[in-house]
Parts: C-alpha cells; structure tokens; sequence
C-alpha cells in the first residue's frame, strides 16, 4: 500500500516516513503543495497525509484537487491549526480525517491501519484469514486471534506470516523474506529482520523463548513448524 505525506516540516515528515515504512507501507513524501500534486497525478497511492499550511499550494487546495479527479482515495489532514472550523472546512471538502499536531506516533497509526483494512477489504484477492497451528490470521484486519483473545498487527507482520504461511514446514530464506515482505529494492540487514522477528514473536508466540509459528533456521532463515 502506497501512501503520499505531504508535509513542509521535514522533521515530522522524516518521523512518519520512517514510522510507516517500518509497518511495512511504501511512501513517497512532497515538501509542498504542487510537489505533492505532481506525485499524486504519477504514482496515485492508497492513503494522502496531508499538511495544511504548505508552500504554493495550502493542504485545502490539494485536497480540492485530489478530489477532482479520485473520490475515494482516503485523506488525512495533519495539522497545528485545531480550531473546530478548521476541522469542519477539512472534512467539507472531502477528507476522511484530522488529526491535531503534535500528534503520537500510536494515534497516527491506529487512524491508517483503520483506512488500510478498509483499502485491504476492498481487494477481492487478499485473503480472508489463514491458520498457523491455533493462531488464526485475518489479513483484512490487519488482526491475528488465539483463544478469543485479539492481537493487532502491522502490514508487515501480515506479510511475514502469509510467506510463512505458505511455505509451512519449508524454510523460508533472509532473501525471500526481504524480498516479500519489504520489497526488492530494499538493501538487506539482518538487524532489521532479526528485530522485527523478535517483536513479533513476542506479539503471537504462547512462549517465545520456544517459538512454533516463526522458528530460527541458523544461518538460511526461518521456517513454521505448527
């Protein structure tokens, strides 16, 4: 899933852009009003973050002109200014949300995993859920359940388990993980695999000191053995 930040604060916007792509999004980022419109007509993402008070072009006039020519990709205002008529002149003219600056890092993505399992319902091919041993997967919801007890998980985490998935009991190599789950053009460090495993082992093993869904093959990768 692509998503466009439109933000003139580099500061915030290399905080989301960073944020994001660790969950596992594509982002491309505008310094300012005509930028974002240039990347908007090329790449047409999935999700617009967009900044109020931009240079050339102010986040209102973008989204009058996102509008114009798609109804329905999902947008999202980032801004200081939050005054009620603020918000009420965001939404009237088509966006589907507004968050105040400053803003947590739990809160902006609690608002985009909403919008993406809204996007991910709409893809007639995504999976509806799959099983690993007692631990059922719903890639729609960006959700795994055991026991009726409910996990949240990140598009990345979904990838890693739907590779998992469907390679069970076979081990699943460094290389075909990165290139799945984080995309071929990403350069490979194994701290960065390592430590996502780690975090989400600790999110959907019962003990994960002695994993079953994501085991370590030493030197090669990862396998599921439930």
């Amino acid at each position: 899933m692509h998503i466009l930040i439109a933000e003139d604060d580099t500061l915030i916007q290399q905080g989301l852009a960073d944020l994001l792509t660790k969950e596992g999004y594509q982002v491309s980022c505008a310094n300012d009003g005509e930028q974002a419109m240039s990347l908007y007509q090329a790449a047409r993402p999935q999700l617009v973050l967009l900044d109020i008070m931009m240079p050339y072009k102010d986040g209102y006039q973008v989204c009058r002109e996102i509008r114009q020519l798609d109804e329905s990709v999902p947008i999202i205002f980032l801004s200081a200014k939050s005054e009620e008529i603020d918000k009420v002149v965001g939404l009237e003219l088509g966006a589907d949300d507004y968050i105040a600056k400053p803003f947590g890092t739990r809160e902006v993505i609690a608002r985009i995993r909403a919008v993406t399992r809204r996007f991910l319902r709409s893809q007639q091919s995504t999976q509806t859920q799959f099983k690993l041993g007692d631990l059922c997967v719903y890639p729609q919801e960006l959700r795994a359940k055991r026991d009726n007890g409910t996990i949240e998980l990140s598009l990345r985490d979904v990838k890693i388990l739907e590779l998992l998935s469907q390679h069970k009991h076979q081990v699943v190599t460094r290389d075909q993980l990165f290139d799945y789950c984080w995309g071929r053009d990403y350069l490979p460090s194994s701290r960065t695999l390592d430590q996502h495993i780690s975090k989400l082992r600790k999110s959907i093993e019962v003990d994960p000191k002695q994993p079953q869904v994501i085991v370590t093959v030493h030197g090669v990768g990862y396998r599921c053995d439930c």
